[in-house]
């Protein structure tokens, strides 16, 4: 049985949902999925390790995926032209990978229409921490509360003339919704630590935590490479800061028929 989703941050339980609406087009549409935290070159390092890794997994969440339904193998002989890509496809499906700006760029049709709350945006991209060898995905920010207009999620190849392939199953989309005036309300500073007595404090504690852990990971039988890593961030507490609203997972909700 799964754990229960962990609590969002205090007074989340009181906030107004938010509104992330996919339309379909009359056509089947594209398959949508909760993003997973899991990744095969993350559960492939010694023991899992990458795993450990809090953010990463955080952020592989952080949102749902359209799925590629049919697997394809595509390649680029480095030309500016829509032509200079091939496409071999190996079943139906969608989204169907197509060339269509040229200057190596490979692209899906994503046939939805998303609709956000007023001053929300989507962030579109590829599925984060999932390099592909040979291609990269662009990044796009789609303004979805006012927009009735589909969008194109675009990949680059990085090198030409390497055969590149998306597996049946495999994301070729990752979204999620922003606030478009997030930028607008940071205020960036640049001050040095010991202006914030007890933040340095705290900052040289962990500091010398960790290079204590780390030189006793190398000795035989020590506590370290018993406990093997150090879980005081992945707690939510380190040293004598402690996070009010800390998460250690993440389970976007699947898109409900309605």
């Amino acid at each position: 049985m799964d754990d229960p989703a962990p609590p969002g941050p205090p007074g989340a339980e009181d906030a107004p949902p938010l509104r992330l609406t996919a339309h379909s087009l009359g056509t089947p549409p594209p398959t949508l999925r909760p993003a997973p935290a899991r990744r095969d070159w993350m559960d492939a390092t010694p023991q899992a390790f990458a795993n450990r890794c809090l953010p990463l997994t955080i952020a592989n969440a952080h949102g749902w995926e359209v799925v590629g339904e049919a697997g394809f193998e595509a390649w680029w002989n480095g030309g500016p032209n829509a032509s200079d890509i091939t496409i071999r496809r190996e079943g139906e499906g969608r989204p169907v990978p197509v060339s269509h700006f040229g200057s190596g760029v490979l692209t899906f049709h994503i046939d939805l229409v998303f609709r956000t709350d007023p001053g929300v945006s989507l962030w579109v991209s590829g599925p984060p921490n999932r390099p592909k060898d040979g291609i990269a995905p662009l990044t796009g920010l789609v303004e979805t509360d006012w927009s009735p207009a589909t969008f194109t999620m675009n990949w680059r190849f990085t090198r030409p003339r390497h055969p590149v392939r998306f597996a049946p199953g495999e994301p070729v989309c990752f979204l999620f919704p922003i606030p478009r005036n997030l930028i607008d309300r940071v205020e960036p500073i640049l001050r040095p630590i010991a202006e914030d007595p007890a933040l340095d404090a705290a900052y040289r504690e962990w500091s010398a935590s960790r290079a204590g852990f780390n030189a006793a990971l190398k000795e035989p039988g020590s506590e370290a490479r018993a406990q093997g890593w150090q879980r005081d961030y992945h707690r939510g507490r380190i040293g004598p800061a402690e996070a009010d609203d800390h998460r250690t997972r993440l389970r976007p909700k699947p898109f409900a028929r309605g």
